[in-house]
């Protein structure tokens, strides 16, 4: 019991965990923004346009009736009055089809897509390094050259840097993942034990 909260507890505090909450959290409360943007400013204006084209406000009353309901009309005492209807639609009623409220989830979409797109291509370049502009260094590299006696203007020399920089964190990356790997060989986990008992059955 107790190596099974252990491993509960290294399961919750694993980084992408972490970071999947947080995205949750993120998420939901970006919600809200794109609903706004999307109800307030992009629905108003291709209402607005779609108005100037078709002569009415056309996200909220564009639909395609498969069955037409009216209301009915009303007596001086505010009851209906029996096979008469008014030229209202009754929408409660109707059987049709609400092109606005599907052309309303596109636009959600597409902003959704569009910033997350956007999200992670800056999460992408500050990864490969490629977040700062040509000829633009980390005020630690900046630091790191100068320590080392190297100019800017020296292209040679910056070159040789980060390249001998890029093979450091290689390298760091390669020996971290050994460590791992042997320490969990030290210390392995139950999947890894039942790899290993399903691969000493099919050997034999």
């Amino acid at each position: 019991m107790k190596k099974f909260f252990a491993e509960f507890k290294k399961f919750i505090t694993r980084g992408n965990v972490l970071d999947m909450a947080v995205g949750v959290i993120v998420g939901g409360a970006f919600t809200a923004i794109v609903n706004g943007l999307s109800n307030f400013v992009l629905k108003p204006i291709i209402n607005w346009v779609l108005a100037l084209i078709l002569g009415k406000d056309a996200l909220t009353e564009m639909f395609t009736f498969l069955k037409t309901a009216y209301l009915p009309q009303l007596d001086a005492d505010g009851n209906a009055i029996e096979g008469a209807f008014t030229t209202e639609i009754d929408l409660a009623n109707s059987i049709y089809i609400d092109w606005g409220s599907l052309i309303n989830a596109i636009i959600n979409f597409i902003l959704i897509a569009f910033v997350l797109f956007c999200i992670v291509r800056v999460i992408n370049n500050v990864k490969d390094g490629k977040a700062l502009k040509p000829g633009k260094y980390s005020k630690e590299d900046k630091k790191a050259m100068k320590a080392q006696g190297i100019k800017l203007s020296d292209k040679e020399a910056v070159d040789a840097y980060f390249a001998k920089k890029a093979e450091d964190e290689a390298k760091a990356k390669a020996e971290a993942e050994e460590k791992a790997r042997l320490e969990r060989e030290a210390n392995p986990t139950t999947e890894d034990l039942l790899k290993k008992i399903l691969t000493a059955i099919e050997s034999k």
